[in-house]
Protein backbone atom coordinates (compact mmCIF):
# COMPACT_ATOMS: atom_id res chain seq x y z
CA UNK A 1 0.00 0.00 0.00
CA UNK A 2 1.31 3.29 -0.99
CA UNK A 3 -0.43 6.88 0.02
CA UNK A 4 -0.35 9.42 -1.94
CA UNK A 5 -0.89 13.26 -1.18
CA UNK A 6 -0.59 16.70 -2.78
CA UNK A 7 -0.11 20.30 -1.20
CA UNK A 8 -0.73 23.55 -2.88
CA UNK A 9 2.19 25.31 -0.92
CA UNK A 10 0.64 29.08 -1.57
CA UNK A 11 -3.10 28.04 -1.08
CA UNK A 12 -5.67 27.52 -3.47
CA UNK A 13 -6.36 30.90 -5.14
CA UNK A 14 -3.95 31.68 -7.95
CA UNK A 15 -3.71 34.93 -10.21
CA UNK A 16 -3.32 33.65 -14.19
CA UNK A 17 0.24 34.02 -14.89
CA UNK A 18 1.12 33.13 -11.53
CA UNK A 19 3.28 30.22 -10.93
CA UNK A 20 1.65 27.07 -8.69
CA UNK A 21 3.95 25.04 -6.78
CA UNK A 22 2.43 21.55 -5.33
CA UNK A 23 4.34 19.31 -3.09
CA UNK A 24 3.40 15.92 -3.80
CA UNK A 25 4.55 12.76 -1.41
CA UNK A 26 4.93 9.11 -1.69
CA UNK A 27 4.39 7.16 1.52
CA UNK A 28 4.83 3.49 1.89
CA UNK A 29 3.52 3.88 5.74
CA UNK A 30 4.72 1.05 8.46
CA UNK A 31 2.08 -0.44 10.68
CA UNK A 32 2.74 0.12 13.87
CA UNK A 33 1.35 -3.40 14.34
CA UNK A 34 2.86 -5.12 11.87
CA UNK A 35 6.19 -7.34 12.43
CA UNK A 36 7.14 -7.39 8.80
CA UNK A 37 6.64 -5.79 5.82
CA UNK A 38 7.74 -5.28 2.19
CA UNK A 39 9.33 -2.92 -0.25
CA UNK A 40 6.43 -1.17 -2.70
CA UNK A 41 7.34 -0.35 -6.50
CA UNK A 42 5.46 2.26 -8.79
CA UNK A 43 6.34 2.85 -11.95
CA UNK A 44 5.99 6.83 -12.80
CA UNK A 45 4.25 9.66 -11.77
CA UNK A 46 3.40 12.53 -13.50
CA UNK A 47 1.40 15.88 -13.13
CA UNK A 48 -0.71 18.49 -15.65
CA UNK A 49 -3.05 21.65 -14.74
CA UNK A 50 -6.30 21.31 -16.61
CA UNK A 51 -9.41 23.33 -17.03
CA UNK A 52 -12.59 21.98 -17.75
CA UNK A 53 -15.52 23.72 -19.60
CA UNK A 54 -19.16 22.08 -19.16
CA UNK A 55 -21.86 23.82 -19.96
CA UNK A 56 -26.23 23.49 -19.49
CA UNK A 57 -27.28 21.64 -22.56
CA UNK A 58 -30.84 23.45 -21.82
CA UNK A 59 -29.39 27.11 -22.38
CA UNK A 60 -25.95 26.72 -24.50
CA UNK A 61 -26.08 25.09 -27.86
CA UNK A 62 -21.95 23.93 -28.41
CA UNK A 63 -21.25 23.09 -31.99
CA UNK A 64 -20.25 19.31 -32.55
CA UNK A 65 -16.62 18.18 -31.88
CA UNK A 66 -14.24 15.43 -33.07
CA UNK A 67 -12.90 14.80 -29.35
CA UNK A 68 -15.18 12.74 -28.66
CA UNK A 69 -12.63 10.12 -26.23
CA UNK A 70 -11.39 12.87 -23.98
CA UNK A 71 -12.48 11.54 -20.82
CA UNK A 72 -12.19 7.98 -21.81
CA UNK A 73 -9.27 5.76 -20.87
CA UNK A 74 -9.16 2.25 -20.39
CA UNK A 75 -7.75 0.66 -17.61
CA UNK A 76 -4.85 -1.27 -19.41
CA UNK A 77 -3.73 2.06 -20.75
CA UNK A 78 -0.34 3.38 -19.54
CA UNK A 79 -1.31 7.22 -21.62
CA UNK A 80 -1.86 9.87 -19.03
CA UNK A 81 -5.40 11.46 -19.47
CA UNK A 82 -5.66 13.80 -16.74
CA UNK A 83 -9.53 14.57 -17.24
CA UNK A 84 -10.42 10.75 -17.77
CA UNK A 85 -13.89 10.64 -16.48
CA UNK A 86 -14.68 14.56 -16.36
CA UNK A 87 -17.74 15.96 -17.29
CA UNK A 88 -17.35 18.41 -20.07
CA UNK A 89 -14.52 19.37 -22.46
CA UNK A 90 -10.51 20.32 -21.42
CA UNK A 91 -10.20 23.53 -23.00
CA UNK A 92 -6.77 24.74 -21.27
CA UNK A 93 -4.32 22.38 -20.13
CA UNK A 94 -0.40 22.15 -19.63
CA UNK A 95 2.11 20.10 -20.76
CA UNK A 96 2.56 17.01 -18.18
CA UNK A 97 5.28 16.66 -16.40
CA UNK A 98 7.08 13.68 -15.21
CA UNK A 99 7.64 13.26 -11.34
CA UNK A 100 9.82 10.25 -11.72
CA UNK A 101 9.77 6.61 -13.20
CA UNK A 102 10.42 3.61 -11.39
CA UNK A 103 10.29 4.46 -7.57
CA UNK A 104 10.86 2.06 -5.26
CA UNK A 105 9.80 2.63 -1.12
CA UNK A 106 10.85 0.53 1.95
CA UNK A 107 8.77 -0.01 4.78
CA UNK A 108 8.32 3.57 6.28
CA UNK A 109 10.00 5.39 3.40
CA UNK A 110 8.60 8.64 1.71
CA UNK A 111 9.79 10.90 -0.80
CA UNK A 112 8.56 14.18 -1.76
CA UNK A 113 8.46 16.08 -5.42
CA UNK A 114 7.93 19.29 -6.44
CA UNK A 115 5.45 20.13 -8.97
CA UNK A 116 6.22 23.78 -10.78
CA UNK A 117 3.96 25.27 -13.43
CA UNK A 118 2.91 29.02 -14.89
CA UNK A 119 -0.76 28.85 -15.14
CA UNK A 120 -1.95 30.19 -18.65
CA UNK A 121 -2.52 33.66 -18.91
CA UNK A 122 -5.33 33.12 -22.05
CA UNK A 123 -7.65 31.00 -20.04
CA UNK A 124 -11.00 31.53 -18.66
CA UNK A 125 -11.45 32.27 -14.55
CA UNK A 126 -12.57 29.81 -12.66
CA UNK A 127 -16.64 30.17 -12.48
CA UNK A 128 -19.63 27.63 -11.78
CA UNK A 129 -22.84 29.73 -13.26
CA UNK A 130 -26.07 28.63 -14.48
CA UNK A 131 -25.28 28.11 -18.17
CA UNK A 132 -21.33 27.36 -17.63
CA UNK A 133 -18.56 26.10 -15.60
CA UNK A 134 -15.53 26.73 -15.95
CA UNK A 135 -13.39 24.56 -13.07
CA UNK A 136 -9.43 24.40 -12.43
CA UNK A 137 -7.31 21.29 -11.33
CA UNK A 138 -4.39 19.64 -11.01
CA UNK A 139 -4.20 15.81 -11.77
CA UNK A 140 -1.37 13.85 -10.14
CA UNK A 141 -1.33 10.43 -12.53
CA UNK A 142 0.46 7.36 -11.11
CA UNK A 143 0.48 3.41 -11.87
CA UNK A 144 1.92 0.32 -10.34
CA UNK A 145 3.55 -2.18 -12.73
CA UNK A 146 0.52 -3.99 -14.37
CA UNK A 147 -2.08 -2.04 -12.51
CA UNK A 148 -4.59 0.97 -13.68
CA UNK A 149 -4.00 4.67 -13.67
CA UNK A 150 -4.83 5.81 -10.48
CA UNK A 151 -5.71 9.52 -10.71
CA UNK A 152 -5.34 12.23 -7.66
CA UNK A 153 -7.20 15.74 -8.44
CA UNK A 154 -6.41 18.94 -6.50
CA UNK A 155 -9.30 21.85 -7.12
CA UNK A 156 -7.93 25.12 -7.30
CA UNK A 157 -9.30 28.63 -8.15
CA UNK A 158 -7.46 30.96 -11.12
CA UNK A 159 -8.65 34.62 -11.17
CA UNK A 160 -8.02 36.35 -14.64
CA UNK A 161 -6.82 40.50 -14.34
CA UNK A 162 -6.44 42.13 -17.68
CA UNK A 163 -3.19 43.64 -18.93
CA UNK A 164 -1.20 41.47 -17.27
CA UNK A 165 -0.80 39.15 -20.15
CA UNK A 166 0.19 42.28 -22.01
CA UNK A 167 2.64 43.67 -19.44
CA UNK A 168 6.75 42.71 -20.42
CA UNK A 169 9.28 42.95 -17.50
CA UNK A 170 12.81 44.77 -17.92
CA UNK A 171 15.11 42.25 -18.51
CA UNK A 172 17.82 41.81 -16.12
CA UNK A 173 20.56 42.84 -17.84
CA UNK A 174 19.08 46.45 -18.56
CA UNK A 175 21.51 49.20 -17.10
CA UNK A 176 18.70 50.03 -14.68
CA UNK A 177 18.89 46.29 -13.36
CA UNK A 178 23.08 46.32 -13.50
CA UNK A 179 22.98 49.02 -11.03
CA UNK A 180 20.27 48.55 -8.50
CA UNK A 181 20.88 48.16 -4.84
CA UNK A 182 21.18 44.41 -3.56
CA UNK A 183 21.49 43.27 -0.57
CA UNK A 184 24.19 40.99 -0.10
CA UNK A 185 22.41 39.46 3.48
CA UNK A 186 19.38 37.88 1.39
CA UNK A 187 20.19 35.22 -1.05
CA UNK A 188 19.13 36.31 -4.80
CA UNK A 189 15.74 34.57 -5.81
CA UNK A 190 15.15 32.08 -8.35
CA UNK A 191 14.47 33.84 -11.58
CA UNK A 192 10.91 32.55 -12.28
CA UNK A 193 10.33 32.97 -8.15
CA UNK A 194 11.15 36.12 -8.97
CA UNK A 195 8.98 36.96 -11.57
CA UNK A 196 6.23 35.34 -9.98
CA UNK A 197 6.78 37.70 -7.10
CA UNK A 198 6.93 40.95 -9.54
CA UNK A 199 3.95 39.89 -11.04
CA UNK A 200 1.96 39.39 -7.47
CA UNK A 201 3.35 43.06 -7.01
CA UNK A 202 1.97 44.64 -10.41
CA UNK A 203 -1.51 42.91 -10.41
CA UNK A 204 -1.78 44.26 -6.50
CA UNK A 205 -0.81 47.89 -7.51
CA UNK A 206 -2.76 47.81 -10.79
CA UNK A 207 -5.85 46.85 -8.42
CA UNK A 208 -5.00 49.68 -6.06
CA UNK A 209 -4.92 51.76 -9.17
CA UNK A 210 -8.22 51.17 -10.56
CA UNK A 211 -10.36 50.96 -7.38
CA UNK A 212 -8.82 53.67 -5.70
CA UNK A 213 -10.53 56.36 -7.88
CA UNK A 214 -13.06 58.42 -6.71
CA UNK A 215 -15.47 60.95 -8.45
CA UNK A 216 -18.84 61.88 -7.08
CA UNK A 217 -21.63 59.94 -9.54
CA UNK A 218 -25.08 61.87 -8.84
CA UNK A 219 -28.47 60.21 -9.78
CA UNK A 220 -32.01 61.85 -9.71
CA UNK A 221 -34.28 58.87 -8.64
CA UNK A 222 -37.94 60.17 -10.70
CA UNK A 223 -41.46 58.49 -11.84
CA UNK A 224 -43.97 59.86 -13.84
CA UNK A 225 -45.38 61.40 -10.89
CA UNK A 226 -42.36 63.49 -10.13
CA UNK A 227 -38.97 63.33 -8.35
CA UNK A 228 -38.26 60.72 -5.39
CA UNK A 229 -34.90 61.35 -4.53
CA UNK A 230 -31.26 61.32 -5.22
CA UNK A 231 -28.68 58.53 -5.46
CA UNK A 232 -25.39 58.99 -4.75
CA UNK A 233 -22.22 56.98 -4.93
CA UNK A 234 -18.32 57.45 -5.14
CA UNK A 235 -17.23 55.19 -7.61
CA UNK A 236 -18.42 52.36 -10.01
CA UNK A 237 -14.96 50.08 -10.02
CA UNK A 238 -14.76 47.75 -7.25
CA UNK A 239 -12.45 44.41 -6.45
CA UNK A 240 -14.12 41.38 -4.68
CA UNK A 241 -14.25 41.88 -0.80
CA UNK A 242 -14.77 45.41 -0.82
CA UNK A 243 -18.10 47.33 0.07
CA UNK A 244 -20.63 49.03 -2.14
CA UNK A 245 -21.54 52.21 -0.35
CA UNK A 246 -24.51 54.36 -1.60
CA UNK A 247 -26.66 57.60 0.09
CA UNK A 248 -29.75 58.51 -0.45
CA UNK A 249 -31.39 61.55 -0.54
CA UNK A 250 -35.54 61.74 -0.04
CA UNK A 251 -35.62 65.73 1.40
CA UNK A 252 -35.88 67.21 -1.82
CA UNK A 253 -38.45 64.32 -3.56
CA UNK A 254 -41.86 65.02 -4.84
CA UNK A 255 -42.81 62.03 -4.60
CA UNK A 256 -42.85 59.87 -0.75
CA UNK A 257 -40.98 57.31 -0.70
CA UNK A 258 -42.02 54.22 1.52
CA UNK A 259 -39.73 51.72 0.85
CA UNK A 260 -36.24 51.04 -1.30
CA UNK A 261 -34.25 47.62 -1.77
CA UNK A 262 -30.59 47.58 -3.29
CA UNK A 263 -29.48 44.34 -4.30
CA UNK A 264 -25.94 43.30 -5.24
CA UNK A 265 -26.65 41.13 -8.36
CA UNK A 266 -24.52 38.76 -11.30
CA UNK A 267 -25.82 38.98 -14.97
CA UNK A 268 -24.82 35.76 -16.68
CA UNK A 269 -25.60 35.96 -20.42
CA UNK A 270 -24.66 33.41 -23.15
CA UNK A 271 -23.30 35.32 -25.63
CA UNK A 272 -26.16 35.32 -28.89
CA UNK A 273 -24.25 32.44 -31.34
CA UNK A 274 -24.28 29.79 -28.57
CA UNK A 275 -27.82 30.41 -26.95
CA UNK A 276 -30.10 27.35 -27.00
CA UNK A 277 -33.07 29.59 -27.69
CA UNK A 278 -32.86 32.79 -29.56
CA UNK A 279 -33.73 35.82 -27.02
CA UNK A 280 -33.42 33.83 -24.09
CA UNK A 281 -33.04 35.88 -21.05
CA UNK A 282 -29.83 36.34 -18.85
CA UNK A 283 -29.69 34.73 -15.97
CA UNK A 284 -29.31 36.60 -12.23
CA UNK A 285 -27.74 35.60 -9.31
CA UNK A 286 -28.06 38.10 -5.84
CA UNK A 287 -24.92 38.30 -3.77
CA UNK A 288 -26.13 40.90 -0.79
CA UNK A 289 -29.20 42.86 -0.36
CA UNK A 290 -30.79 46.11 1.91
CA UNK A 291 -33.98 46.64 2.13
CA UNK A 292 -35.74 49.46 4.43
CA UNK A 293 -38.38 51.51 5.24
CA UNK A 294 -38.29 54.80 4.57
CA UNK A 295 -41.29 57.20 4.64
CA UNK A 296 -40.58 60.31 6.76
CA UNK A 297 -36.35 60.11 6.03
CA UNK A 298 -34.25 62.65 4.83
CA UNK A 299 -31.37 60.49 3.59
CA UNK A 300 -30.00 57.14 4.69
CA UNK A 301 -27.56 54.89 3.09
CA UNK A 302 -26.81 51.36 2.56
CA UNK A 303 -22.93 48.92 2.27
CA UNK A 304 -23.01 46.11 0.61
CA UNK A 305 -20.25 43.83 0.47
CA UNK A 306 -18.90 41.85 -2.44
CA UNK A 307 -18.05 38.35 -1.18
CA UNK A 308 -14.70 37.09 -1.66
CA UNK A 309 -15.95 33.61 -3.16
CA UNK A 310 -17.86 35.84 -5.65
CA UNK A 311 -16.77 35.45 -9.28
CA UNK A 312 -14.94 39.43 -10.80
CA UNK A 313 -16.76 40.41 -14.05
CA UNK A 314 -15.26 38.86 -17.65
CA UNK A 315 -16.14 37.64 -21.03
CA UNK A 316 -15.60 34.63 -22.77
CA UNK A 317 -16.93 33.81 -26.74
CA UNK A 318 -19.40 31.28 -24.73
CA UNK A 319 -20.63 33.73 -21.45
CA UNK A 320 -20.32 37.23 -20.08
CA UNK A 321 -20.73 37.87 -16.58
CA UNK A 322 -21.21 41.59 -15.18
CA UNK A 323 -22.19 43.07 -11.91
CA UNK A 324 -25.02 45.61 -11.29
CA UNK A 325 -26.72 47.37 -8.52
CA UNK A 326 -30.61 46.73 -8.90
CA UNK A 327 -33.07 48.89 -7.07
CA UNK A 328 -36.56 48.55 -6.17
CA UNK A 329 -38.32 51.73 -4.77
CA UNK A 330 -42.08 51.60 -3.74
CA UNK A 331 -43.45 55.52 -3.90
CA UNK A 332 -46.83 56.72 -2.51
CA UNK A 333 -49.61 58.16 -5.30
CA UNK A 334 -49.94 61.30 -3.16
CA UNK A 335 -47.77 63.60 -4.36
CA UNK A 336 -46.61 65.99 -1.40
CA UNK A 337 -46.25 69.57 -1.31
CA UNK A 338 -43.09 71.45 -1.35
CA UNK A 339 -40.93 70.66 1.87
CA UNK A 340 -42.94 67.73 2.77
CA UNK A 341 -41.99 64.12 2.16
CA UNK A 342 -45.72 62.64 2.79
CA UNK A 343 -49.43 63.49 4.10
CA UNK A 344 -49.88 62.70 7.44
CA UNK A 345 -53.29 61.91 9.59
CA UNK A 346 -54.70 63.88 12.34
CA UNK A 347 -54.29 61.67 15.67
CA UNK A 348 -56.29 60.43 17.82
CA UNK A 349 -57.54 61.59 20.96
CA UNK A 350 -58.81 65.44 21.89
CA UNK A 351 -60.18 67.86 19.21
CA UNK A 352 -58.15 70.77 20.81
CA UNK A 353 -54.56 69.64 20.31
CA UNK A 354 -53.34 72.44 22.83
CA UNK A 355 -55.88 71.34 25.75
CA UNK A 356 -54.35 69.43 28.85
CA UNK A 357 -56.25 66.17 28.66
CA UNK A 358 -54.98 62.59 30.33
CA UNK A 359 -55.91 61.10 27.83
CA UNK A 360 -52.99 60.36 25.67
CA UNK A 361 -53.24 60.73 21.93
CA UNK A 362 -52.46 57.91 19.55
CA UNK A 363 -51.42 57.94 15.88
CA UNK A 364 -52.76 55.00 13.54
CA UNK A 365 -51.16 54.33 10.10
CA UNK A 366 -53.05 53.86 6.90
CA UNK A 367 -54.66 50.93 6.47
CA UNK A 368 -54.55 50.85 2.50
CA UNK A 369 -51.74 53.23 0.43
CA UNK A 370 -52.13 53.17 -3.27
CA UNK A 371 -48.21 52.89 -4.03
CA UNK A 372 -46.38 52.55 -7.79
CA UNK A 373 -43.33 50.38 -7.89
CA UNK A 374 -40.03 51.38 -9.93
CA UNK A 375 -36.51 49.82 -10.44
CA UNK A 376 -33.76 50.64 -11.67
CA UNK A 377 -30.24 49.15 -12.64
CA UNK A 378 -27.12 50.38 -12.34
CA UNK A 379 -23.86 48.60 -13.59
CA UNK A 380 -20.34 48.61 -12.19
CA UNK A 381 -17.37 46.45 -12.37
CA UNK A 382 -15.87 43.82 -10.10
CA UNK A 383 -12.22 43.16 -10.58
CA UNK A 384 -10.23 40.42 -8.88
CA UNK A 385 -8.42 40.48 -5.95
CA UNK A 386 -5.20 39.48 -4.02
CA UNK A 387 -5.20 35.93 -4.45
CA UNK A 388 -3.61 35.51 -0.80
CA UNK A 389 -6.95 37.48 0.89
CA UNK A 390 -9.41 34.95 -1.15
CA UNK A 391 -7.07 31.94 -0.08
CA UNK A 392 -8.14 32.63 3.29
CA UNK A 393 -11.93 31.92 2.79
CA UNK A 394 -11.61 29.58 0.24
CA UNK A 395 -13.80 26.35 0.64
CA UNK A 396 -11.53 24.38 -1.64
CA UNK A 397 -8.66 22.38 -0.10
CA UNK A 398 -5.14 22.92 -0.40
CA UNK A 399 -4.34 19.46 -0.32
CA UNK A 400 -5.63 15.78 -1.24
CA UNK A 401 -4.45 12.05 -0.75
CA UNK A 402 -5.70 8.81 -1.96
CA UNK A 403 -4.03 5.21 -1.16
CA UNK A 404 -2.64 2.67 -4.21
Amino acid sequence: MIEVSAWLVRGAVFLAGEALECLVTFRNPLPPDATSASSEMLAWASAQIHCQFHVSESRVAMPPTEESRHDVQAENETVFVPNRGERGKCIVSTPPKILFCDLRLDPGESKTYSYYETLPVDGPPSFRGQAVKYVYKLTIGCQRVNSPIKLLRVPFRVLVLHGLKDYRFPQETDAVATVAPSNPFLEEEEGAAKKDSRLADLATELLMAATSRRSLHLYNISNSRGKVGTFCIFKTVYKIGEDVVGTFNFSEGDVPCLQYLVSLQTEERVQEGFRRQKGAPASFSTHARHQEACLHTARTSFSLPIPLSSPPGFSTNVVSLNWRLHFEFVTSREVSAPGESAPTRTPEGPSSPTSLSSEASSWTGEEQVEVDTLSWDLPINVLPTNPLLASYISQLPSSSSLTL
